[in-house]
């Protein structure tokens, strides 16, 4: 019937297109599908998803006029400029014809859901009726951060970052704002949000426990590694991914990996194939290891991390503290060590190790000897176990945050209500 009641509202999110900001947009979109609305993805032609992943939604790519290139923190800033100014002129044509198509028998456009790094929306939307929405990360008051924390990009982008930090921030152009959060992990700093806010905030996570089916990888998951768990004791193995765009170079790569051997624990490791390290230099290295390690151990290009970080053998992630990985990582009882690389990264790692102490950052050179300590710190020693119940507890904290009387689930529905009001 809830279907039925919002089959003539069409929702028009719009993603950004990077792994970690795919990914919470379309969970977003399969959470209002699953409420009555339509969908139709407005992506660009760089990193565009695959639709058919997501048969009930359509999609409509943008000429963005992007080129492919490689993604990675040095360039970040810069790539989101350029797709800024690329796909405003094109975005408004686009959204131009979509609204002189409609009539009875095609859906009307309720609202606009808009990445904060997608900031020409709000722009090209003021020309048009519809209500537009921001899917944004929360940006906390300073305790309990450092200087160092801050979310600045790579040195010797003063100038660009200066030019993106007041549009990423700027939300007041859109009728509501959308928070990839949870009221358990971020109470207080909602709360002022909300009183300094001119419009209504919705809270909703974690988007992924509410829409489960929802998937968007842009790599290829290698889920041979899931046979290999299912072999290993409960809450032995250390889970090491950066994500999709962190990386290490090659003496990192050595150091970590004679760490992890050296700690005898058995292990998880992604390296992405597109990280660049010169093969005359891993032969050699991958031989050695390899025998060093033998069963132990297991390297992927890419895992499928959601059923990684549920698995029950799975005690320990070294993550890069990218938001969709914490967020995982927290609704499966994970502990984490925090390596973070850039961006957000440093606040969130702060935060899972002075707020929510569900994890340790590690701040030093990555050194063989210091990996081996804090691997076996988190892994068998007492502190560890203490860590880990604490992982547990909250996230049985964030599963009731979508149970049905949940304030996750109340926020979703008010956006819901939100949406079909305006």
């Amino acid at each position: 019937m809830e279907k039925e009641e919002k089959k003539g509202c069409k929702l028009l999110p719009v993603p950004c297109p990077f792994q970690g900001h795919i990914n919470p947009m379309l969970q977003l979109g399969s959470v209002l599908h699953s409420k009555g609305f339509s969908i139709t993805i407005i992506h660009a032609r760089f990193n565009s998803p695959n639709p058919s992943v997501h048969p009930a939604f359509n999609f409509i790519s943008k000429p963005d006029i992007f080129l492919e290139q490689q993604i990675s923190p040095g360039n970040m800033v810069d790539l989101v400029l350029l797709l800024n100014a690329k796909c405003q002129e094109p975005f408004k044509k686009l959204l131009a014809q979509t609204i002189n198509h409609q009539d009875c028998s095609h859906p009307q456009i309720a609202c606009i859901i808009y990445d904060e790094a997608m900031y020409f929306t709000p722009i090209v939307a003021s020309h048009f009726k519809p209500p537009n929405s921001v899917l944004h990360d929360l940006v906390p008051e300073h305790y309990p951060l450092r200087f160092k924390d801050l979310p600045f990009m790579k040195p010797g982008s003063e100038e660009q970052t200066s030019q993106l930090m007041p549009n990423l921030s700027n939300t007041e152009r859109s009728s509501a704002t959308v928070f990839n959060t949870m009221d358990c992990l971020e109470q207080s700093s909602l709360a002022i949000i909300q009183h300094q806010k001119q419009h209504t905030i919705f809270p909703i996570d974690p988007m992924h426990k509410l829409a489960p089916e929802s998937t968007s990888s842009l790599l290829e998951e290698d889920t041979s590694c899931i046979a290999w768990l299912d072999k290993r004791a409960q809450n032995s193995v250390m889970y090491i991914s950066l994500g999709s765009i962190a990386s290490m170079d090659a003496k990192e790569v050595e150091e970590m990996a004679w760490g992890l051997a050296n700690s005898k624990q058995p292990f998880l490791w992604v390296i992405r194939s597109s990280q660049k390290i010169a093969s005359e230099w891993m032969e050699p290295f991958t031989k050695n290891f390899k025998f060093s390690v033998r069963e132990r151990g297991c390297i992927v290009r890419w895992a499928p991390q959601k059923q990684v970080l549920a698995h029950d053998v799975v005690g320990g992630f070294w993550t890069h503290c990218g938001w969709n990985s914490t967020l995982e990582s927290i609704c499966e009882g994970v502990p984490m060590i925090c390596r973070p690389c850039f961006g957000d990264q440093n606040v969130t790692a702060r935060y899972v190790s002075q707020v929510w102490k569900v994890g340790w950052q590690y701040e030093n050179e990555l050194e063989r000897g210091e990996i081996e300590k804090i691997v076996l710190r988190l892994m068998v020693e007492e502190e560890g176990k203490e860590m880990r119940k604490r992982s547990r507890d909250l996230k049985h904290m964030a599963e009731a945050s979508i149970n049905s009387d949940g304030p996750s689930s109340n926020s979703l529905n008010e956006l819901v209500e939100f949406i079909m009001s305006s």
